[in-house]
């Protein structure tokens, strides 16, 4: 059975995300296992699990003092779980809870072959593409109605 939490730095499950992190986004790429937690003391974290094992995570992190905008960072997904709906599940929780945060706009910076996954739930790219962590990333956002 699927299911999907917010969870804390203390939770049980956050040394599963860690992992699912550094294996599908970080070691891919010859980054340093751990090399994009710096904000994840202050970030929101939400998992997807199947039969108590993390198979998707997301990390919604503020940008200003208020909190009306968050950046979307390392959503990624088991490999064997992929094109089965766990992003867009992932999306739409972080988006129902920013819109009942009071989050008016979550911006990403979306890897080059995740563009049109994004696009697909509403984010627009803006400003010109740019290189991040070796590879072609583009500016996306998404402004939510209250």
């Amino acid at each position: 059975m699927i299911s999907i939490q917010m969870i804390h730095l203390e939770h049980p499950l956050y040394p599963q995300e860690q992992e699912l992190r550094n294996k599908i986004l970080l070691r891919p790429i010859g980054m340093p296992d751990h090399a994009w937690e710096m904000h994840d003391t202050k970030s929101w974290h939400f998992v997807v699990t199947a039969d108590k094992t993390v198979v998707g995570c997301v990390v919604l992190n503020p940008l200003n003092e208020n909190k009306t905008k968050a950046q979307l960072m390392q959503m990624a997904v088991e490999t064997n779980q992929q094109g089965k709906g766990i992003g867009k599940l992932l999306v739409d929780k972080l988006i129902a809870f920013a819109k009942a945060n009071n989050i008016q706009e979550i911006v990403c910076h979306a890897r080059e072959n995740a563009a049109p996954f994004y696009t697909r739930l509403g984010f627009q790219i803006y400003d010109d593409p740019f290189i991040e962590v070796g590879m072609k990333h583009y500016h996306m956002k998404i402004i939510l109605a209250n």
